[in-house]
C-alpha cells in the first residue's frame, strides 16, 4: 500500500503558476501510474493528467492542455504538477492517485492523497 501526501497549493493571481507535489510512501512507487485529479466547488471530480511508470506515456485533460505538465522522479518518490497560465476556473482542491494495478489510461486508482488547494484570483 503508498501512502501519498501533496504539497505546494496556495493562493495566485490568474496567469500565475504554481507547483504541485505529491510525495508518496513505500518502495513500490516505480510501479504506480499516477494521476492527477481535482474537485471544484459544485462540480464532479476532474481528471488533470496522468503519468505512467517511468513517464514515458502522459495524458491531459483538454482544458489543461499545454498549461499543465505531469512529471515525476522515481528516485525521490514524487510526481509534480506543473501549472501555468493559471485562470479562476482552476480553482480547486487537487488530488494525487496512484495505481499499481497495470491498467494504463483506464484512469481508475487506488490510491488517493488528501489534497491541496489551488485557488486562482482575478
Amino acid at each position: 500500500q503508498v501512502q501519498l501526501v501533496e504539497s505546494g497549493g496556495g493562493l495566485v493571481q490568474a496567469g500565475g503558476s504554481l507547483r504541485l507535489s505529491c510525495a508518496a510512501s513505500g518502495r513500490m512507487f516505480s510501479y504506480y501510474d499516477m494521476g492527477w485529479f481535482r474537485l471544484a466547488p459544485g462540480k464532479e471530480r476532474e481528471f488533470v493528467a496522468t503519468i505512467s511508470t517511468r513517464g514515458e506515456s502522459t495524458i491531459y485533460a483538454d482544458s489543461v492542455k499545454g498549461r499543465f505538465t505531469i512529471s515525476r522522479d522515481n528516485a525521490k518518490n514524487r510526481v509534480y504538477l506543473q501549472m501555468n497560465s493559471l485562470d479562476p476556473e482552476d480553482t480547486a482542491i487537487y488530488y494525487c492517485a496512484g495505481d499499481s494495478r497495470m491498467r494504463w489510461g483506464s484512469l481508475q486508482y487506488e490510491y488517493w492523497g488528501q489534497g491541496t488547494q489551488v485557488t486562482v484570483s482575478l
